[in-house]
């Protein structure tokens, strides 16, 4: 049987700009993994985004003397990263949840301990204090300068355990998909973390999930390019390339197994990644009709390696084809609209973000609606339900009340509130607050992460997780326009934030739309019951200049012509909205 006792595949986690590239730098120089001539900063952060913003947006594997992977269901431990300067963070919390959710051994470490701004003692505490152990199992590091980095090798080593593997049938295996990436001439190629037996390079295998039967074109490494090896075996992480060229076929979180029938037979899916659900909708609009499928090719190969982007195609009476997306929030769709134009060359137009709505219909129907568009009546309406989030807030005290009053605005509940942080702190953060509160998710995913580092001045941080379903106290805005409704222009608000968004669109709409030759009427309507309303003055022609003198009879027999004209056409005419009125509209959040 392969021997596992010396591969140890672990992963860094750890709060945004908290030092996990940097100590990735480090590892790799440390264990001589790249060449120095080719090393460089953010070495593992591939995307030009990832370096431009400053975060690790796809992790990367790299085979060390060690092994680092990407993916918590693919490891058996976890470096816990934490910055000095700033110490735990809300996302710090999540992160150890799920690490710990999935069994990982957790090595903590606490970050940047050269800076002149850094609280070492009392980040150290934090840490100890949350997983419950001696403040001296926490690893003292900088990243930057590369001391105590060994220490956390040498940590791994000693308590990661190495990837138990199981007894099968010879030439049988079995191996998880945790990423993928899709190249022209070798098809897609699967990051995998072998489970049982080994692939090499001219293996038959299928995917279990698809049913679909490849011959394995090459395996291989991370180092961190691509690098063939004669076999991938048990314990191992690495790549296949599959030759498949269809992005629907290759699923993160598929198992890779033998094509053989007999062989395969009685054999499990491994329990790989659970996909990540949605929580924001939006519909991507390609600029030009002539690159949908074009966008619809683009998508499928983002989808490859990231499981989180979820697509439907449907269509618009206005705008013509599009994809509605869902995402994990607004950093998600931020990420996934930039990649499409960087590494596809594709702008796109993206409609406002939504959530996804459970309605109860007065015929006993339940349907799941997140359009505006698509939102039933309200006589038709018994109960209309809406997902709620459980926050995490942490805040230095100072800024409680701002953060209470922002709550408050965005629909929020607060459940409870404590100390945080221990031991002496400096008094530019003061002691820190520990938050959890409830509220909606459209309120989340609209602008409360913005609102909440603008009053905290950048000092809170959030995370977020699903509380259930909930009554929602929303309503449907709807929009006509010279008395004629327009459905792609329909929004779904607060019943609080009701008047408000709708004297906000009427209003943009006035700005925006083309003057016509007769007035026009734009009008909010809820309910059947207009809420706001604007009118757009007519465009004046001036239809007696070319007459001279005082012909006062004439002039006035052709303003009445032309009052005349303007009244039929109010009459018979609809107003045409040009798209790029509705490209300004759907972009815009009252």
């Amino acid at each position: 049987m392969y021997n596992t006792d010396h591969i140890r595949n672990f992963v860094v986690i750890a709060h945004i700009d908290h030092g996990k590239s940097t100590l990735a730098d480090r590892l790799l120089e440390l264990t001589h993994s790249v060449e120095t001539r080719n090393m460089k900063p953010q070495l593992l952060d591939q995307m030009d985004l990832e370096r431009e913003r400053g975060i690790t947006i796809k992790m990367q594997p790299v085979r060390m003397l060690y092994e680092v992977s990407r993916a918590l269901a693919a490891v058996e431990g976890a470096v816990l990263l934490v910055d000095a300067t700033q110490g735990v963070q809300a996302q710090t919390l999540t992160n150890l949840h799920i690490a710990s959710a999935e069994g990982l051994t957790i090595i903590p470490a606490v970050n940047k301990i050269d800076v002149a701004d850094a609280r070492v003692e009392e980040t150290v505490e934090e840490l100890a204090d949350l997983l419950n152990i001696l403040p001296e199992r926490v690893v003292q590091v900088s990243a930057k300068t590369g001391a105590g980095v060994l220490d956390v090798l040498a940590r791994i080593v000693e308590e990661v355990p190495p990837p138990a593997i199981s007894p099968v049938g010879v030439g049988v295996f079995r191996a998880l998909i945790f990423d993928s990436l899709f190249e022209s001439h070798r098809g897609i190629i699967a990051y995998v973390r072998v489970v049982d037996g080994s692939i090499a390079s001219g293996t038959r295998a299928k995917l279990f999930v698809s049913g679909t039967p490849f011959e394995v074109k090459d395996v291989g490494i991370f180092s961190p390019a691509l690098t063939s090896v004669p076999v991938l075996s048990a314990g191992d992480i690495g790549y296949i390339v599959t030759g498949i060229k269809d992005p629907t076929r290759v699923r993160i979180g598929d198992t890779v197994g033998p094509a053989d029938l007999q062989k395969a037979q009685g054999l499990e899916l491994l329990s790989g990644y659970r996909d990540p659900q949605p929580v924001l909708w939006a519909s991507f609009f390609p600029e030009h009709e002539e690159d949908y499928e074009v966008l619809r090719d683009a998508l499928g190969k983002l989808r490859l390696n990231d499981a989180s982007l979820t697509f439907e195609p449907e269509s618009s009476p206005v705008l013509g084809r599009s994809f509605i997306c869902g995402f994990l929030g607004m950093l998600h769709l931020e990420i996934v609209t930039e990649r499409l134009r960087r590494e596809f060359s594709i702008s796109v137009v993206t409609a406002s973000p939504s959530i996804a709505y459970e309605i109860t219909k007065k015929d006993g129907s339940m349907e799941i609606v997140s359009s505006a568009a698509k939102f039933p009546s309200k006589d038709q309406i018994i109960s209309v339900r809406e997902p709620w989030m459980s926050a995490e807030i942490i805040v230095p005290n100072t800024y409680l009340g701002d953060v209470m009053t922002l709550l408050d605005i965005h629909e929020g509940v607060l459940v409870v509130s404590e100390p945080f942080s221990v031991g002496r702190h400096t008094a530019a953060d003061g002691v820190r607050m520990k938050l959890r509160a409830e509220m909606p998710l459209r309120e989340v995913v609209s602008d409360f992460f913005d609102k909440l580092k603008s009053v905290t001045s950048g000092y809170a941080s959030l995370s977020y997780k699903p509380a259930g379903m909930r009554d929602a106290h929303v309503e449907c805005v709807e929009v006509r326009v010279a008395d004629e409704p327009v459905p792609p222009l329909a929004r779904i608000v607060s019943q609080a934030k009701t008047s408000f968004a709708a004297r906000a669109l009427v209003t943009l709409l006035k700005d925006t739309l083309p003057r016509q030759m007769f007035q026009v009427k734009i009008q909010a309507v809820v309910g059947g019951r207009i809420i706001a309303s604007e009118t757009l003055s007519a465009l004046k022609k001036d239809v007696t200049g070319y007459l001279y003198g005082g012909d006062r009879s004439r002039k006035m027999k052709l303003w009445k012509k032309q009052k005349e004209g303007k009244k039929r056409l109010k009459a018979a005419g609809r107003v045409y909205i040009p798209p790029e009125v509705y490209v300004r509209v759907l972009k815009h959040r009252p």
